[in-house]
């Protein structure tokens, strides 16, 4: 530098340097001429015994001689030499030093050899240290730059000059920003320069490397970084290692993605959220925009075709980060048919992935129907698509299509890997929620099948009801409910729930239904018809068969049911209940309760017995019915969820029933419950004591004429003359039969509702027979008649005797209800 002298400090590990080094001078003939301190400590020999005497008389063994003088002669040839060579010290040992020996003319022109030596072993290891130092430069495969404290360039190796593309020599005096976008020659500055403030190393520091020349390729390395410093601590700059792991970042980017993906798909056994899942997984890691498309059928949870070239498909999901995309792609739900030409054709035809690393998406796409040309303009960006089929069970299920538009690379055959990956683990997630859903709407088709459809009207109450399947993995269950009109007006009112859940706790819940409508027709006391339920429980968990490895199957172990049986004339309610929570009562005025009810042993236990209570209900009380579905849940028990349920009934008296079941659904329970839920709501209604009329009658001859009397007398006031003849027909019928074979008294009641009603009680519990009589028998016709003559007819049987009734149309209202 012009003006200025620069110190250079020699390096105290250098054994030449003048600290280190033994010096010495001989003239043309070999003798000392100039002898070092450094030398005098070495070897010995003060500078009066070592001037003026030849240096192979010193410093040489006799038996080395040979050996020193060829290297002389080489060095006089060569007019300089450096080796090793063996020199006897004063102590008599010899000791190999390497030597460098340089020809010097002085100004008289006599000519001498400067030498300077040190021992071998610290030459040897000086060597080695500079071999590295240029193997690092010269063939190390790992990048090495080294910056001056103005970060400015010094020297690069080779592999970090391979790795930008130049020459070595061009990166002397730039700086890191003129090869690398600023963003990422910014961060090597910021760490580089933390370097040398602090002295703290840089040790494996990976970051993006991204070239000026190329900066869409991605490219990643990794960083180690150290200051330099001098022998007095001064610092000279600071050196970096670049090793690029652009592969290792990508391959570890990929078995994160693959992590990933597992943990988010198939978190649930629902196609829809599944394919959903799916393309999230793969968006923004893989492609910018993913969309999965399944066979038609399978979207039905139906089993797919083998052959599915040129099926149709639906499609499932999608999902984007570009803004806008969905309004240019086939909306979710849409059906479509991809050309077997079209990349999406191919891989469905073919059940092999496909590889378009650049692409037009125009002409890939072309022709499809549905598409607009507008639309398929907007998807200019797109460069790069994969097409991979979704197979499980060696069936092709559907396919994922990946499109980049923002990420500047294209696919490349590791990328169409790991696609494959992601859609070989959702294959098997869809296809379990495929065969789940095509269980589950087996099921529920089969529970409602069981269900009633339309439950009757009847005078009596007015209901209204919710059903709610499961909505978890635990498929459907057994709950039931059933409203079931009665003789004498009145109606029962049954809600039960089948332990478990699936095909057969539905179809167990079908055969209890069907049981408590046959026994309902027998007009059976509530804790009777309970008490027949439960021996048949019993009776079909004996019947459980074993399943193919000889275990036995799923056992029904039991159930709960509640059977009501309400009476407009009495406003009474009788209620049994089999282990079932008890009812909610909301009274007219809008006060709920809990009514205390014996609860009974739930079915299936056998051996317990059931206890009837009765209640007597005001007019427009409502009864709800519920199954434990409703009112237990995770974060709540039974108790709690009973008081949750009567602060949603009350506060509102005389609201709809209708929008009182909902207010409770919406109330009470999640978007998806975890158990099926049954609601079953009653509001009561009252018979009139007009439309009524009870007579009591002797057990003698003149009572069939005294109850056609009666009865004539009674449909006059009533209206409905047109039914006198018949009605007294039926009721002389019943009468005679009850005074004659069961004795007295007996009551004659006459129910003016949505039927004419006719009711004969008596004490007998002998019921009567309906059989043919032959041309010769005297008697026997008269139920027969009566059967002819009545809608329905029937015997029920009370603690103590037995009630006849029979059931006729009211011709004005064509059997309807009376308003």
């Amino acid at each position: 530098m012009t003006g200025s002298v620069t110190l250079i400090r020699e390096s105290p590990e250098d054994p030449f340097s003048l600290g280190r080094a033994v010096s010495v001078v001989l003239d043309p003939h070999g003798r000392v001429t100039g002898w070092s301190d450094r030398a005098e400590a070495l070897l010995g020999f003060a500078a009066r015994e070592a001037l003026g005497r030849e240096a192979t008389d010193l410093m040489v063994d006799p038996q080395n001689k040979r050996v020193v003088m060829e290297a002389a002669a080489a060095c006089v040839r060569d007019r300089g030499w450096f080796g090793v060579v063996p020199v006897r010290i004063k102590e008599g040992r010899t000791v190999g030093f390497g030597v460098r020996a340089r020809l010097v003319t002085r100004d008289s022109g006599e000519k001498e050899w400067f030498l300077i030596g040190a021992p071998a072993a610290e030459v040897v290891q000086w060597e080695i240290d500079r071999s590295v130092m240029d193997g690092l430069f010269r063939r190390s495969p790992i990048g090495l730059s080294v910056h001056d404290t103005d970060l400015k360039i010094l020297r690069i190796n080779r592999a970090l000059a391979h790795v930008g593309d130049i020459e070595a020599e061009q990166a002397r005096g730039s700086r890191t920003g003129d090869f690398l976008v600023r963003l990422d020659a910014d961060t090597v500055d910021q760490r580089l320069r933390e370097v040398l403030e602090t002295g703290e190393p840089l040790i494996f520091t990976e970051q993006s490397c991204r070239l000026l020349a190329a900066p869409a390729k991605e490219r990643f390395v990794d960083v180690s970084a150290f200051r330099l410093e001098d022998s007095t601590g001064r610092v000279l700059g600071v050196t970096q290692l670049v090793e690029d792991v652009t592969e290792r970042h990508r391959a570890r980017r990929r078995l994160a993605l693959l992590s990933s993906a597992g943990a988010r798909i198939g978190t649930t056994l629902d196609v829809g959220t599944t394919a959903s899942e799916l393309a999230e997984a793969a968006v923004p890691g893989l492609a910018d925009c993913v969309s999965v498309d399944l066979l038609e059928q399978v979207s039905r949870g139906e089993e797919p075709v083998a052959n599915s070239g040129g099926s149709a498909v639906r499609r499932t999901a999608v999902h984007s980060v570009v803004r806008g995309s969905e309004r240019v792609m086939f909306p979710v739900g849409s059906l479509n048919t991809f050309p077997p030409r079209t990349p999406q054709g191919r891989c469905l035809s073919g059940r092999r992935p496909v590889l378009e690393p650049v692409v037009d998406v125009w002409r890939a796409l072309e022709g499809l129907e549905g598409l607009d040309p507008a639309d398929a303009a907007k998807l200019r960006d797109v460069h790069s698509l994969m097409v991979v089929p979704l197979t499980a069970r060696g069936l092709v299920l559907g396919f994922m299509s990946l499109w980049r538009s923002r990420l500047p690379e294209p696919f490349e055959d590791d990328d169409l890997t790991l696609a494959g990956e992601l859609a070989a683990r959702a294959a098997v997630s869809i296809d379990n929620a495929r065969r789940f859903t095509q269980q589950r709407r087996t099921a529920l088709a089969l529970q409602r099948r069981l269900l009633p459809r339309e439950l009757p009207v009847h005078p009596a109450v007015a209901v209204a009801h919710r059903y709610l399947p499961a909505g978890g993995a635990a498929g459907v269950g057994g709950d039931w409910f059933d409203v079931i009109p009665l003789s004498g007006a009145r109606v029962a009112l049954v809600i039960g729930d089948v332990v478990g859940h699936g095909i057969n706790a539905a179809a167990t819940m079908g055969r209890l239904r069907t049981a408590v409508n046959t026994l309902a027709d027998l007009d059976l006391e509530p804790d009777e018809v309970l008490s027949h339920l439960d021996d048949l429980v019993t009776r079909l968990a004996g019947e459980q068969e074993p399943d193919d490895e000889g275990t036995p199957g799923e056992q029904v172990v039991g159930a709960t049911c509640l059977y009501a049986v309400y009476d407009p004339v009495a406003r009474q309610c009788c209620i049994a209940r089999a282990g079932h929570p008890p009812p909610a009562v909301v009274a007219p005025d809008g006060v709920v309760s809990v009514p205390e009810l014996p609860a009974g042993p739930p079915l299936g236990l056998g051996g317990l017995p059931f206890e009837t209570a009765e209640l007597t209900l005001p007019e427009g009380t409502v009864i709800a019915l519920y199954t434990n579905g409703l009112v237990e849940g995770e974060e709540h028990d039974m108790e709690d969820g009973i008081a949750r349920l009567c602060t949603v009934l009350g506060g509102r008296p005389g609201r709809p029933l209708d929008d009182m079941a909902q207010h409770i659904v919406d109330a009470l329970l999640p978007a998806r419950p975890s158990d099926d839920v049954a609601l079953l709501l009653a509001r009561t209604s009252r018979l009139a004591p007009e439309l009524v009329a009870t007579w009591e009658l002797p057990a003698e001859p003149t009572a069939p004429a005294k109850a056609r009397r009666l009865t004539a007398d009674q449909l006059a006031a009533w209206g409905l003359e047109e039914l006198a003849f018949t009605t007294e027909l039926i009721v002389s019928e019943l009468v005679t039969n009850a005074y004659r074979y069961a004795g007295g008294p007996l009551t004659l009641r006459l129910i003016h509702h949505h039927r004419l009603i006719c009711e004969v009680t008596d004490p007998s519990s002998t019921s009567p027979h309906l059989r043919r009589a032959r041309s010769t028998d005297e008697g026997g016709r008269g139920l027969l008649l009566v059967a002819q003559l009545t809608e329905h007819w029937g015997t029920r049987h009370a603690r103590e005797g037995k009630t006849v009734w029979t059931e006729q149309l009211l011709p004005q209202l064509g059997g309807g209800p009376v308003v």
